[in-house]
Formats: C-alpha cells, structure tokens, sequence
C-alpha cells in the first residue's frame, strides 16, 4: 500500500512538471508569435523616421532658406546685425563661468 502511494505521488508530481513545462512552452510561443508584428512596426517607423529627416534636412537646405526670403509671409525677416547677435558658451564653460563668477564674489 505505502509502495502504490509513492507511486501515484511521482507520477503526480511528474505530471505537474510536464504541466508547468508545457504551459511555459506557450508562453514562450505566444511571446514569439508577437515579434513579427512588432519587427514591421519598428521597420516602419524607420522608414517615417527616415523620410522626417530627408524633409528636414531637405527644408533646412540652404537654397531652399535663401529662397525663402522672396516669399512674402517671410518678408519682415530681416538679417541681424553683427553688434545685435550674442554668442553664449556651449554646455560646460557655461558652468564653469558661473562657478569663476561666484569664486569671485566669495
């Protein structure tokens, strides 16, 4: 009798594992069933993110600028003067100024 018990324990436990191995297989192929879908969408918004940047640099050519400058919704644009551009510092010497400024003061 303690002989057939174990027996039927093992192979419970044995088909609980096959249970939990094959539920875990789905997953996974569920999983694997969404990368396809999920490639073409990200190949997708390359291509946009391709054409954006081909339009962009496209308007921000300069002869397409300089060609702007006769059309008449930008007429009242006017080039600046040298004494009216201010040229700030890029990223770190900004931060370095600031710390030299209050060295200073202190």
């Amino acid at each position: 009798m303690k002989d057939l018990l174990r027996v039927f324990f093992c192979i419970f436990i044995a088909s609980l594992c096959l249970v939990l191995c094959v539920d875990k297989q789905n997953q996974l192929t569920v999983l694997r069933m969404e990368i396809p879908p999920l490639v073409k969408e990200v190949k997708r918004l390359q291509e946009e993110n391709n054409r954006l940047m081909y339009e962009v640099n496209r308007f921000e050519c300069p002869i397409h600028l300089m060609g702007l400058i006769h059309k008449p919704e930008y007429s009242h644009l006017k080039y600046p003067y040298l004494r009216d551009i201010i040229i700030l510092p890029e990223g770190d010497d900004l931060c370095h100024e600031q710390r030299d400024f209050a060295k200073k003061d202190g």
